[in-house]
């Protein structure tokens, strides 16, 4: 029942997710989905391709209506995924999350390990949206995010999924710095409970992990001995003396440092530049992630091969099913 209910939930996933461009920006660009030559293609690779590439082609009617016939029996059958049915995915990163049906969960329901939310601070509360204009009162930090983290972690025995160390929350500031980390601060106190603590001894690892991004409150949080939650660097602070429990992770936007957009292979003097990059993030002990990847097989291949830590998508379903076919070593 487990196996059939994780692949109903792939279904229901794609039913819902409307085909979009293959690149988690605004990027019109669509890129050929073409595998990389350094490793060859599992039959699960070639499976998840031919699906991407039939995510273009219309839904049938009858299809649609076989498809909602399915879901209504589930439904009415009062089976559910449970968290034993997940299986945690550590290398999986939901880019604006908050764009999805069911912000969080749907991430959850497909094993990610790490979720992104933009927040705005207005008029005193940390409403989740990527424009100021989307944000909606009914949308905030605490209650899309916090408050459901925080019960899944006392159901689950103090973890985000059973067994599975660490859960990551990046939250991006689009807001002024200084008074969006005054509102967020004792909004994170109140779950200190669950939350990893940055301090003078080092790194207390907790269910969930906050990472602040964006407009980053970095000279706010200097003064604090203790802290719930640390800064995401950018690809020059490897150059710099920031310690790895102030800056655990490092992002920066692939078309900053790439020109590959996912057509053919990945050239090898880039991929030798990808693999310092790593290299040098995980000898400081830190994590490193890319935004605005190509978001296909292609691009995730390129990535996990090379030891990325954090895989961006914006395509839940379809990164499950790459990671569990293609284990990053």
């Amino acid at each position: 029942m487990a196996s059939t209910m994780s692949h109903l939930a792939d279904a229901r996933q794609t039913l819902l997710s409307p085909p979009t461009n293959t690149t988690s920006t605004d990027s019109h660009e669509s890129p050929t989905v073409t595998m990389p030559p350094a490793r060859r293609l599992s039959s699960e690779t070639s499976l998840a391709i031919a699906r991407w590439q039939n995510r273009a082609r219309p839904i049938g009617p009858r299809l649609i209506r076989s498809a909602v016939c399915i879901l209504t029996l589930l439904a009415g059958s009062g089976e559910a995924l449970t968290a034993a049915d997940i299986t945690p995915l550590p290398n999986a990163h939901a880019h604006n999350d908050y764009e999805h049906q069911r912000p969080l969960l749907d991430a959850l329901d497909q094993g990610f390990c790490s979720v992104e939310a933009d927040i705005h601070l207005v008029d005193g509360r940390l409403l989740v949206a990527h424009d100021r204009s989307g944000t909606r009162p009914d949308r905030d930090l605490d209650s899309l995010y916090l408050t459901p983290l925080h019960e899944r972690v006392k159901k689950h025995g103090g973890r985000v999924h059973p067994g599975h160390p660490d859960f990551t929350l990046l939250i991006d500031f689009k807001t002024e710095a200084g008074p969006t980390y005054a509102a967020i601060k004792p909004l994170l106190a109140e779950h200190a409970d669950m939350l990893t603590t940055f301090g003078p001894d080092g790194v207390r690892k907790n269910a969930v992990t906050v990472i602040l991004s964006g407009n980053k409150p970095s000279e706010e949080m200097r003064p604090e001995a203790t802290r719930l939650a640390a800064i995401d660097g950018r690809m020059k602070d490897l150059a710099g003396t920031e310690p790895a429990t102030w800056m655990p992770l490092v992002s920066e936007r692939w078309g900053a440092l790439f020109k590959w957009r996912g057509s053919g292979p990945l050239p090898e003097d880039e991929a030798a530049r990808l693999r310092e990059l790593v290299q040098k993030a995980h000898a400081q002990g830190r994590r490193i992630r890319f935004w605005a990847i190509p978001d296909n097989p292609a691009g995730w291949a390129a990535v996990t091969q090379a030891g990325v830590d954090l895989v961006n998508t914006d395509h839940l379903a379809e990164l499950r099913q790459f990671l569990l076919a293609n284990p990053p070593r």
